[in-house]
This record gives C-alpha cells, structure tokens and sequence, in this order.
C-alpha cells in the first residue's frame, strides 16, 4: 500500500517542482539582476577608457565630486598650471567618491585634491551625521594612498532650489570645517557666504535656470577663493 501510494506521488512531485520552476526568461532576469553594475560605474568606466586613450597628466590637480565639478568646462583653462583633471560625475554622492576613489582619484598621485560634494546626500534624505561621515570616510581611503596629500573641501553651496535643506547645509559644512582645521593636510574653503545677500538670501543670479548649477559667476567665486590655495608648479 506504501510502494503504491509512493509511485502515485513521484509524478505530482514532478508535476510541483516544474511549476514552481522559474522560466527561462525569469532566470535570465535573476542573472541580469546579479550582474547589474554599481551606480555610475559607465561614468567610472568611461574616465578609464580616456586614459587609456591619452595618457594623463603627472601628478595633476584632481577635482572630484558631484554635477558642479563635471560641469566645470572652464577649469582646465582656469587652472592650467599645474595641470587640472576633472573627475566629477553628475548626481553623485560622496560614498560614490568613496567608492571609486582608487579609480579616478589615488591612482594620479595628485598633487592636490578639490573635492564637492554632499548637496546631493542632503536632498536624498540623507541625515548631516551621515554625510560627514562619508567625507571621513572619503579622506580615509585616500590616505591609504596618499597620506600626505593636500585636500581641499568646497563647502556646499546655499543653492536656490534647495534652499529648505539651508540649516542642514550649514551644519554639514561646520563639522568638515571643524575636522578639516583639527586634521593635518585638509583644508575647508569658506564660500558658503559668498552664495547669499548681505541680508542672508539666495543669490539666484550665480545659478542656471536650475538654480542647482552654477553659471560663469558662480565658478568665479571658486576660482577666486581656489587661486591662492593651488601649488605653483
């Protein structure tokens, strides 16, 4: 009774797993999902696929950072001595820095790093703590390689269209201030006021029409403020 009860359920068993099986197509979906690159990574890629093409500069000036550094189209022109290399990808966050650090910034041996970064952290939700947190992060892995390279933080600027992360902008920008002046060979670049009326507005008129991005008399302000602060040679 056992032995037939038995051979009787072998075709059901059968029958179950074949239709618990995914399909073909859901299968090839699960391997796409395991093999989906990190964000950005096309971005990093494409930085590698141009050095591969022409060979970068010696221990250049390395910019890094969010939408305002890869948008810098004057920056080479701005800071041609020593040679400038911008390796800002739009929308990024600074764990994203983190992330590819080793590949678009520690491998130049820079002679100095010029780092912005955190706007986009704050709009995504992303608390103060954390985001100053990354930025140690971010000065940790480049020490690995660099340890004694120069660094320079752009403070996050009041921007127009995120005018209601204002407090947590300036909170964010006191602690990598307060690190940066505790910590050898980091530098915070006090610009923040420099993007506000004398009565503590915004500047809309520094910004494009999206009032995130900065036009020519926004990047003025940078090179102003970078200039004295750049090696000579």
């Amino acid at each position: 009774m056992h032995r037939r009860l038995a051979w009787f359920l072998i075709p059901f068993a059968l029958g179950l797993t074949l239709f618990l099986a995914p399909s073909p197509a859901q299968a090839s979906g699960f391997v796409l999902q395991a093999q989906q690159k990190p964000p950005f990574e096309d971005e990093i890629e494409r930085f590698e696929a141009e050095d591969a093409r022409v060979k970068p500069p010696l221990h250049p000036v390395v910019f890094v950072g969010s939408s305002s550094i890869r948008r810098w189209s004057t920056l080479s022109s701005d800071f041609p001595h020593p040679t400038s290399l911008n390796r800002g990808f739009g929308g990024s966050e600074i764990s994203d820095s983190v992330r590819y650090a080793k590949r678009i910034v520690t491998k130049y041996q820079p002679k100095m790093i010029v780092f912005f970064a955190g706007t986009n952290d704050l709009e995504s939700g992303k608390s103060v703590q954390t985001v100053f947190d990354d930025f140690r992060q971010f000065v940790k892995v480049v020490r690995e390689d660099c340890p004694s390279t120069p660094i320079i933080y752009i403070s996050i600027t009041p921007a127009p269209s995120r005018w209601k992360n204002l407090d947590k902008v300036e909170e964010t920008n006191r602690l990598i201030k307060d690190y940066c002046r505790s910590n050898a060979h980091l530098r915070y670049l006090d610009v923040f006021k420099s993007f506000l009326t004398k009565d503590g507005g915004p500047r809309p008129e520094l910004f494009v029409s999206d009032q995130l991005h900065l036009k020519p008399a926004g990047y003025a302000i940078w090179v102003r403020a970078l200039g004295p602060l750049l090696p000579k040679d």
